[in-house]
C-alpha cells in the first residue's frame, strides 16, 4: 500500500493495493456491485440471498418497504422460510465438521479451547433440548446474562434453533438494569453463570440475577395490588411472577447451589438430553433477537431484528468487508452483550463457515501486550476492535506491540465511534506494520451491520473517514435545522434514503416510538442521529452524535473534531469533549484529557493544548475548561459515558444514575472532586 497527500483536504491517503488477486472485492467490482444494488435492488438482493443463505422456502417478494413519518413498513424476502442456526451450524457439517468454529481464549492466558463445527452442533442441540425441557417455545423471549464463554454463543444459537427470541444483556449491567430488561421483554427464562471473570476480577452474575428477579417479584406484587398502575409492567402489560421466570445456571468456576424451585443447573440437565434437535422453520420476518440500546435518557429501547434479512446482511458484510477467506482466523474483541458481538462474533462469521475467536479477557491483562500475544498464539488474520482500546494501548507506547510478531495479520478493523487520525496512523503503522488496510466501519445497533465502510484493497483509505457506503446503502446528508437535502461537499445530519435487509424492524412493544425516533425528523428517511461531513471525493466523515455538536457563539463545533486535535498531541492518550451552559456564549466547551504514562501535567502543557485546538480549529473552539484526569468513566465494553461527563461539567452531579456498571466507578468521584466548573 502507498501513502500520499490528498490535494483537496490535505489528509493522508493510503491507496488500496492488493498483494494478490484473491480478494472478494476490488475497485471495479465495488463500483459495479454498488451501482447494481441501487439501480436494480430486486435482482441484486436475490442474487446475494441465493449465494449466501440456505432457504427452506423462497420468497414471494424481495422487498416491501416504506419510510414515512406516519408509517414505516420493512419486509424483506416476504414469505420465505429458513432457520438461522441451520445456516450457522448444520449446513457446514458436510464439508467442515472438523474445522474450528470457535477459538475460546480465557481471561487466564493459559486457558484456551478449540470447538469444531461438529462439537458446536452437538452442544447447541443439547442446549436447545435443555431449553425445551424448561418449557421454552417458539416466540418466547429468553434473557442471556453471561460472561464471554462458549456457552453464551451456544445459548444464542440454541434459541435461534427452536425459534425463541434471545435478549442478551451485557454482563456488566447492574441488577436494576437487568431487571428492567427482563421485565420489558416479558422474559420466560434467564440464562446466566455463577460468576464471570474479566481482568482477573470476578463478576457476581448469579447474585445480580437473583437481585433482579427479587425486584421483579416486588414489582409484580405491586402491580397485582394496584392493577391500574402499569408503570412496572412488561411491554404487553402482563407481569410474570418471579417463580414463573426460570433461571438456568451454568457453572463457570464452581458448583453453585440452587435457592428456589425455579433455578436449574445446566450441567445437571446437559447430560440427560440428546445431542440431536430438529430445527424450527421460521419466517424471514420472524424476530431473531431483541437487543436494548443504552440511551442517555429515558427507557432503553428494545431493538428488534428479524431472521432472514439480518443473517444475509451480517454474512455479506463479514465476508466482503473483512475479505474472509478459507483458513483465516478472525477475531472481534467485542462482547456478545453488544450488537458487534451478535453480528461479528457469532452470526456473520458462522454463516460464512469461519473460525471466530471469543475472548474472555481485557486488552492489557495480565500484561500490556495481551492483545498482540493472542494474535500470535492463534495466528489471527483479521483483528477488529474499538478506538477506545486502540488509544488506551497507544498510551502504553510501542514496545508492547513491537515485542510481538503480528505477521499473521492481514486486515485491521475499527468499530464503535469515529477513530481520530493519530490513533488510525498508530494502528496502521505500529500494529499493522503499514501493510494491513484498516476497515473503519460505521453502523449501529439499529442497522444490524455495516452501512459505511472501506473494503480492503478496494477503497483508498483516509485516516478518520468511514469512506464509502456498503451495497444498497444510500446515505443522505440534510441540513439539521431545515431538513433540506445537501449535495456535494457538505456537513449536516446523516440519514439513509432507503431500506436494507439488516435493518431493525421495530422497538419492542412500541412501534410508534420506532417511527418517532428514527423517521419523524426527516420524512422519507431513516435518521441515524449522527452528524456527518462529506468531502470532495464523496467520502463520509462521522462527526459524532448530533447532540455532541456544540453551538458556541453561533459556531457549530463537532466534539470529535476537538478530540482529534487533542489526541494528536504526543503527550495525550485520550480526550473527551462535552458542552455546558455558558452565560455569554450560550454553550461552553469542557474538555477532559488523559495523558500518556509518565507525563506530568503542568500549566505549560495546559496552555500548549489550548493553543493547539485554537490553531487546528480556530479561536472560537478554544476550550473554556481543560481538566486533566487519570481516566474517563467507561463501561466494561469501553464506551465513554458522556452523560456523566456532561453532568459534572454542568456542576450538576446529584443524579448521575447507576455508575456500578462502569469499569472503574471510583473515577467519577475523582472527576467531581477535581472539577473546574465550581
Amino acid at each position: 500500500m502507498s501513502t500520499f497527500r490528498d490535494k483537496e483536504d490535505h489528509t493522508v491517503v493510503v491507496a488500496a493495493q492488493s498483494p494478490n488477486d484473491q480478494h472478494w472485492i476490488n475497485k471495479d467490482i465495488y463500483r459495479n456491485m454498488y451501482a447494481r444494488s441501487i439501480s436494480d435492488p430486486e435482482s441484486f438482493w436475490t442474487e446475494q440471498a441465493e449465494e449466501h443463505i440456505d432457504w427452506i422456502e423462497k420468497w414471494s417478494q424481495v422487498k416491501d418497504t416504506k419510510f414515512s413519518k406516519n408509517d414505516v413498513k420493512i419486509h424483506w424476502f416476504k414469505d420465505a422460510k429458513l432457520n438461522v442456526c441451520y445456516n450457522c451450524v448444520d449446513r457446514h457439517l458436510a464439508t467442515r465438521a472438523n474445522q474450528t468454529a470457535f477459538i475460546w481464549e480465557g481471561d487466564n492466558p493459559e486457558e484456551s479451547e478449540h470447538i469444531t463445527y461438529q462439537q458446536l452442533h452437538s452442544e447447541v442441540c443439547r442446549f436447545a433440548n435443555v431449553l425445551k425441557e424448561l418449557g421454552v417455545k417458539k416466540g418466547d423471549v429468553v434473557t442471556i446474562y453471561m460472561p464471554m464463554i462458549p456457552e453464551a454463543a451456544y445459548a444464542m444459537l440454541a434459541c435461534a434453533r427452536i425459534g425463541a427470541v434471545h435478549s442478551v444483556v451485557f454482563g456488566g449491567f447492574s441488577p436494576d438494569a437487568l431487571h428492567g430488561r427482563i421485565e420489558d421483554c416479558n422474559s420466560k427464562l434467564v440464562i446466566t453463570a455463577d460468576e464471570g471473570i474479566r481482568g482477573g476480577k470476578k463478576i457476581p452474575l448469579l447474585d445480580n440475577v437473583r437481585k433482579a428477579l427479587e425486584r421483579h417479584s416486588a414489582g409484580s406484587k405491586a402491580t397485582a395490588q394496584n392493577p391500574e398502575n402499569k408503570s412496572g409492567s412488561c411491554a404487553n402489560d402482563t407481569v410474570i411472577p418471579q417463580d414463573d421466570i426460570k433461571t438456568l445456571i451454568i457453572s463457570a468456576s464452581n458448583t453453585p447451589q440452587t435457592q428456589t424451585k425455579s433455578e436449574y443447573l445446566y450441567q445437571d440437565l446437559h447430560s440427560k438430553v440428546s445431542d440431536q434437535c430438529d430445527i424450527e422453520v421460521m419466517d424471514s420476518e420472524d424476530p431473531l433477537f431483541v437487543l436494548y440500546t443504552s440511551g442517555s435518557t429515558g427507557k432503553p429501547k428494545g431493538v428488534v431484528h428479524s431472521s432472514g434479512g439480518y443473517i444475509l446482511y451480517t454474512a455479506m458484510t463479514h465476508k466482503y468487508v473483512f475479505d474472509y477467506q478459507e483458513g483465516d482466523v478472525y477475531w472481534c474483541t467485542a462482547d456478545v452483550g453488544w450488537v458487534t458481538g451478535h453480528s461479528y462474533i457469532v452470526y456473520g462469521p458462522l454463516a460464512n463457515g469461519a473460525t471466530s475467536l471469543i475472548f474472555e479477557g481485557t486488552p492489557t491483562y495480565p500484561f500490556p501486550s495481551r492483545f498482540w500475544e493472542v494474535v500470535d498464539k492463534h495466528q489471527v488474520t483479521q483483528f477488529y476492535t474499538a478506538p477506545t482500546a486502540i488509544r488506551a494501548l497507544m498510551a502504553l507506547g510501542d514496545r508492547p506491540v513491537q515485542k510481538t510478531s503480528r505477521k499473521s495479520l492481514r486486515i485491521l478493523g475499527s468499530v464503535g465511534e469515529p477513530i481520530n487520525p493519530e490513533a488510525w496512523q498508530w494502528y496502521y503503522n505500529i500494529v499493522g506494520d503499514a501493510r494491513c488496510p484498516i476497515v473503519d466501519t460505521w453502523w449501529q445497533t439499529e442497522t444490524g451491520g455495516f452501512l459505511i465502510t472501506p473494503f480492503p484493497y478496494a477503497t483508498d483509505l483516509k485516516p478518520g473517514s468511514a469512506t464509502l457506503p456498503f451495497f444498497g446503502i444510500q446515505p443522505v446528508i440534510v441540513d439539521a435545522q431545515t431538513g433540506e437535502r445537501l449535495e456535494g461537499e457538505c456537513e449536516g445530519a446523516l440519514c439513509i434514503a432507503d431500506s436494507w435487509p439488516g435493518q431493525m424492524r421495530t422497538v419492542l412493544g412500541d412501534h410508534d416510538r420506532f417511527i418517532q425516533t428514527y423517521f419523524s425528523q426527516y420524512d422519507g428517511h431513516y435518521f441515524s442521529g449522527d452528524g456527518c461531513r462529506r468531502d470532495a471525493d464523496g467520502y463520509y466523515w462521522i462527526t459524532g452524535r448530533i447532540d455532541d455538536v456544540l453551538n458556541i457563539s453561533g459556531h457549530r463545533i463537532g466534539t470529535a473534531e476537538v478530540e482529534s486535535s487533542l489526541v494528536e498531541h504526543h503527550d495525550v492518550a485520550e480526550a473527551a469533549v462535552v458542552g455546558y451552559p455558558h452565560d455569554i456564549k450560550g454553550q461552553g466547551m469542557y474538555v477532559y484529557v488523559t495523558l500518556n504514562e509518565g507525563i506530568v501535567f503542568d500549566q505549560a502543557l495546559h496552555d500548549e493544548l489550548v493553543a493547539k485546538v485554537r490553531s487546528d480549529i480556530g479561536a472560537f473552539a478554544k476550550p473554556d475548561h481543560l481538566q486533566f484526569t487519570p481516566g474517563l468513566p467507561k463501561t466494561r465494553s469501553g464506551k465513554i459515558m458522556r452523560r456523566i461527563l456532561r453532568k459534572i461539567a454542568e456542576n450538576d452531579f446529584s443524579n448521575l444514575g447507576d455508575t456500578s456498571t462502569l469499569l472503574d466507578p471510583e473515577i467519577v468521584e475523582t472527576l467531581i472532586s477535581q472539577r473546574l466548573n465550581r
